[in-house]
């Protein structure tokens, strides 16, 4: 059996948590730089698992490159029989806001009323949302590139002066902007296919940068809108730990179970004006809340390796390489 865990990502900071959790337990892993990769399809791959961490916001960093790459690359590694954790299907769900919002619909739940366009005047022709609306890349990250508007006019003037950006993709959603019921959005976080922790997150204005963990600092937060979870205490931006009700933690793994995501969080919000809980966002690379210890009770990254390991002792099983608890 081979033990060796591969963690494929893009980012240079943000998982050196798991990659200290996993050097305590003395496990053999290999680092895979997404940004500068090559494979060879007929061969095997040496690692008995595969743990994708490729960030949907890569582009921001100058690696748009490796956001499409990576589609091809684990669908290889998938189809050698290797055991991938966040694996293909789910990739796709990360990095398509529009196939996120299919998935939803589909399971039943309710998203704020949306329209999804390939082109600036489809933008323009949306006249069945009420304002203000928010519209969003298809392909984003850490909210990246949304920008709300207050009226047709307001967005037609933002198309005609060119501030409107369609995205890597030419793909763009456009919502209706819905007032959050306390001022927070909600976000939960899931380990194999399970409940682990949520939390209430109040942001300030019209932020939409709700990255949670702590290494965001690391970035240049210099985007209008760009604000990273650890940030809160000197910006004053609150998050609370809470337990959502039975009925929302079901929702989301269910949520999770469709998407084949087994690490990752989903968000949802109380629409103020009607009490509907809102799901409008599921995350496939979803960072550990900073400080989690503290906040939470328990460190995230020891159940994320306990969980790693159990998946590769499945290998020798068998239960086979290829399960997964999302499905």
């Amino acid at each position: 059996m081979n033990t060796r865990i591969g963690i494929y990502y893009e980012h240079p900071k943000w998982f050196e948590p798991l990659f200290a959790a996993l050097d305590k337990r003395g496990l053999e892993y290999e680092k895979i730089d997404a940004a500068e990769h090559s494979f060879d399809p007929e061969a095997v791959p040496d690692f008995g698992l595969l743990f994708n961490r490729m960030s949907a916001s890569a582009y921001l960093r100058g690696n748009t490159n490796a956001i499409f790459y990576t589609s091809g690359f684990l669908a290889n590694i998938e189809k050698t029989g290797v055991r991938v954790i966040n694996g293909y299907d789910a990739y796709q769900v990360e990095i398509s806001k529009a196939l996120q919002l299919s998935l939803l619909a589909s399971l039943g739940l309710r998203s704020p009323k949306t329209r999804v366009v390939n082109s600036l005047k489809q933008l323009s022709a949306t006249r069945d949302l009420s304002f203000p609306v928010v519209v969003k890349p298809n392909i984003g990250g850490r909210g990246a590139g949304i920008v709300k508007f207050d009226s047709p006019d307001e967005l037609q003037a933002g198309i005609n002066d060119g501030f409107v950006d369609l995205g890597i993709d030419g793909t763009a959603i456009i919502q209706e902007y819905v007032l959050k019921r306390g001022g927070h959005i909600n976000r939960v976080e899931t380990l194999g296919g399970k409940f682990l922790y949520a939390l209430k997150i109040y942001p300030e204005g019209e932020n939409f940068n709700l990255c949670p963990a702590e290494v965001c600092l690391i970035e240049n937060q210099t985007q209008a809108g760009e604000m990273c979870l650890f940030d809160a205490p000197p910006t004053g931006m609150r998050i609370e730990i809470f337990t959502p009700s039975a009925e929302i933690i079901e929702s989301v793994e269910r949520i999770v179970r469709a998407a084949k995501i087994e690490v990752g969080g989903v968000e949802y919000l109380i629409d103020d004006r009607t009490g509907d809980e809102l799901f409008y966002d599921i995350n496939a690379l979803s960072n550990f809340v900073a400080n989690a210890e503290t906040l939470v009770g328990f460190d995230p990254h020891e159940k994320l390796v306990d969980f790693l390991v159990k998946e590769l002792e499945k290998c020798a099983t068998d239960i086979g390489c290829r399960s997964s608890a999302a499905g």
